[in-house]
């Protein structure tokens, strides 16, 4: 793996990791994935590091930083070690300094009981009692209503009536969002208005405090590694409070990784249990797996629109005309396993 000539974010690293007490970087090596941010290991004279650069936008206001750190400073501290340990941060530089995490990623169709039972044992030991959620800040998009997870989706959707005018392949996507995506979601409102009124949940009120959740958000396989059976979790830049519905339901359907649709209940019932859930809060969990369908064909789509192309411009320059491609098929499919 060649070295990248960065010396701005060598600086970096170098002073984050004087103040973390680790050995002094020799070189930064650009590492897969990092969709939003731009993620180096780090050659040292001790042990290998690794720095992530944080993308930063005026249309974009999440401080991706303080979420990830916070989660992270406060997993540690509940003895979690499925983590990268958080060693140091600088919020100017909007750079944070973690432990090397060695293994790969799990393949499509890859993924087992065990790995599902791994991901539920971290969502259990980051909400371990006392659930001291204080420190957390909102999850991004964080739901504490049926209303509100169903108008998340209607903000989505009326993003993308406004698609980047220079996009590749912005007739078809136009195309599909008003011949397909559209009614599909007017059809999933539908039903879990009606699902809901059947359950006897109000759309409008809030879930109880004790309902609610430490999240990871954006939370699936796609950001773990496996080394030796052991699964560690990665990228916690969305991570904050939440509805835990919302958690189950954007768990199964990430589209990189795909979770098999056959753990669904288990993982409600598992979740339930250990965070001693309300029955409205399970019933709600069972409820909005389509509703997050349609909203992962929106963040799909996030590729047409100015702003999600400049995130992924940040990360990876130079490759839009591919990724528009390889995004809206997998719209295409995402919004498919709403009628499977």
């Amino acid at each position: 793996m060649n070295a990248v000539a960065q010396p701005e974010l060598l600086e970096v690293a170098t002073r984050l990791a004087k103040l973390a007490g680790r050995g002094r970087p020799k070189a930064l090596h650009k590492l897969a994935g990092g969709k939003n941010n731009r993620v180096f290991s780090i050659e040292t004279d001790g042990a290998p590091l690794v720095l992530k650069s944080y993308f930063k936008d005026p249309r974009d206001p999440r401080d991706r930083l303080a979420a990830e750190w916070t989660f992270l400073q406060r997993a540690w501290q509940l003895g979690v070690r499925a983590i990268p340990e958080p060693l140091a941060s600088d919020p100017q530089a909007r750079a944070g300094l973690y432990s090397y995490v060695a293994g790969r990623k799990l393949n499509v169709g890859e993924v087992s009981a065990a790995h599902v039972d791994a991901a539920i044992d971290f969502v259990l030991a980051i909400n371990r009692a006392p659930r001291d959620l204080i420190a957390l800040a909102l999850g991004s998009e964080a739901c504490f209503s049926l209303a509100q997870h169903l108008n998340t989706v209607e903000q989505r959707i009326a993003r993308l009536q406004s698609l980047d005018p220079e996009a590749p392949q912005l007739d078809d996507a136009v195309r599909f969002v008003a011949k397909s995506l559209m009614p599909a979601w007017a059809g999933v409102k539908q039903r879990a208005a009606r699902e809901a009124q059947a359950l006897g949940l109000p759309m409008d009120t809030d879930i109880a405090a004790e309902d609610i959740c430490a999240s990871p958000s954006d939370f699936g396989f796609h950001n773990a590694l496996v080394e030796d059976g052991k699964v560690t979790f990665l990228d916690f830049e969305y991570a904050g409070r939440d509805d835990p519905a919302k958690l189950i339901s954007d768990f199964f359907c990430q589209p990189e990784i795909p979770v098999p649709v056959e753990h669904h209940a288990r993982f409600i019932a598992r979740i339930a249990d250990g965070l001693a859930l309300s029955p409205e809060s399970r019933a709600r969990c069972a409820i909005l797996l389509d509703t997050y369908r349609v909203k992962w064909t929106c963040i799909i789509l996030n590729e047409f629109l100015p702003v999600g192309a400049a995130r992924r411009a940040y990360s990876s320059p130079d490759e839009r005309a591919t990724r528009s491609a390889v995004q809206l098929v997998k719209a295409q499919a995402k919004l498919a396993e709403i009628n499977s």
